[in-house]
């Protein structure tokens, strides 16, 4: 073993525990002697545990080469930025790059070796669980539930989309099944039995997020290894950007120049791969808001919207509630071992009451509450079934929806039309665009009116009220 000095000894312990990355050193018999506290952080060992122990008696490797620490022992050479994967004694998988030197004494004898290391663990999880592979693009366009007619023009332009390779980008809100297109559409293409990856674009630190979608070249940064990016690895499929308004301009520009040129660079490289990947992208927020707000840049809007999908909330398709809720009882029917069969009256009259702004997912969850609270015996989902939260809020709602049009100042004679219908038109608009959120493009939508005329009228309201 490695003879160390006691009060050297304490010092260099106490150096090592206050360092923020991962410390092992071993001696020529490969026991541990030094090992801080980041690295046992990051391997999720008890020091006491490796402490004194050969490597490969407490970590498993496929092979004994693949420690890095031993390679270093025994080939007296180091590696630089090398990545390692293995297992610690709970079998939890870890990853690391390191960085791995030999020890020589005066006479250039190896006698020990030490390893820094920094955690990728989590970033490795991260990439892992963004790749969705064929066999993982579980939905279909006969997993779309539907028969609003609003609804059913958006499935039959999706479907007219999968003949070709354009981008597409899928407005809707949270919760109304943005994903579900994009896999449906996927499955449905000629690409379909290449690579599906999705990515939320909110998930992840501007840091990281460029190295995922475009790689990483060995070396252009410490602990940086040579690594194929998202788009390199959906190569002939389809890659799904979702929350595309969440990625910084910057990146955005970098997407708009792979998307013209079809090529992509990594992070550090000098050199340019060509890629053949459709980019289908999604966003929840009115994308002129989006450009107006600094979130979306124009130019990719352009780019990314040469088919738009606006995907209607639940509460613009409210005729679809009592086949989507019938599909989520059979699903949770098969879940809980339950025999529900459907849901009273009185529980879909709040339904239909009710704004859904968390969409088709709401209702999912809503369903899935009540099918907790079912007593033996029952078959129906009432109203006292569903969580206490939903009724407060549905109630609310309603007695706000009870709020009728003011009745026009009271004058002498009767009132020209004219100005009555400018009254009830100014009071109707106002309502709706409440009911949007003061969203004017959802308003307009809603209203069948282009979003240029919706403006118009709200700012001659403001300008003329003969009423107010």
């Amino acid at each position: 073993m490695m003879r160390i000095e006691e009060g050297f000894q304490t010092i260099l312990h106490s150096l090592v525990d206050v360092i923020d990355i991962g410390i092992h050193i071993i001696d020529r018999n490969g026991l541990t002697v030094i090992y801080n506290k980041k690295m046992a952080e990051i391997e999720g060992m008890d020091s006491k545990d490796v402490l004194g122990e050969k490597i490969h008696d407490i970590f498993k490797f496929k092979e004994e080469t693949e420690s890095t620490l031993v390679r270093a022992l025994h080939s007296g050479h180091a590696t630089e930025n090398s990545k390692q994967t293995y297992f610690n004694s709970l079998g939890q998988e870890i990853s690391t790059i390191n960085n791995t030197y030999p020890i020589f004494d005066t006479r250039q004898n190896i006698i020990g070796a030490i390893e820094v290391a920094k955690d990728i663990t989590n970033l490795e999880r991260i990439i892992k669980d963004n790749i969705l592979n064929k066999g993982d693009t579980k939905y279909t366009f006969d997993s779309i539930l539907g028969v609003s007619a609003n609804f059913l023009e958006v499935i039959e332009k999706s479907k007219r989309s999968t003949r070709t390779s354009s981008t597409i980008l899928i407005v809707g809100e949270t919760g109304t099944g943005k994903e579900l297109f994009a896999q449906s559409i996927h499955n449905g293409s000629s690409r379909s039995k290449h690579p599906f990856i999705s990515q939320n674009c909110a998930a992840l630190p501007d840091s990281l997020i460029e190295g995922i979608l475009f790689g990483t070249k060995k070396g252009a940064f410490t602990g940086s290894v040579e690594r194929p990016g998202l788009f390199e690895q959906a190569e002939g499929g389809t890659i799904l950007l979702d929350e595309i308004n969440s990625l910084n301009p910057n990146l955005q520009a970098k997407l708009l120049r792979a998307l013209q040129e079809r090529k992509i660079r990594r992070v550090g490289d000098t050199k340019d791969k060509n890629i053949d990947v459709r980019v289908i992208a999604t966003i929840n927020e009115d994308p002129i808001d989006a450009i107006s707000n600094g979130h979306l840049r124009k130019d990719l809007y352009y780019r990314l919207s040469v088919v738009s999908l606006f995907i209607p909330p639940l509460r613009e398709r409210k005729e679809d509630i009592p086949l989507l809720a019938q599909s989520f009882i059979d699903k949770f029917n098969a879940l809980f071992e339950l025999d529900i069969e459907g849901i009273s009256e009185e529980a879909y009259e709040l339904f239909y009451d009710y704004e859904w702004h968390g969409n088709v997912r709401e209702l999912e969850h809503i369903i899935e509450g009540a099918m907790n609270l079912l007593e033996p015996g029952d078959k129906h989902i009432k109203i006292s079934h569903l969580p206490t939260l939903f009724k407060k809020k549905a109630n609310r709602e309603e007695e706000e929806m009870e709020t009728k049009a003011p009745s026009p100042p009271s004058h002498q004679g009767t009132l020209p039309l004219d100005d009555y219908m400018a009254h009830t038109e100014k009071f109707y608009l106002e309502k709706v665009l409440k009911e949007h959120n003061q969203n004017i493009s959802q308003a307009a939508k809603a209203l069948n009116i282009s979003r240029q005329s919706l403006q118009y009228r709200l700012k001659k309201y403001q300008a003329k009220n003969p009423l107010t």
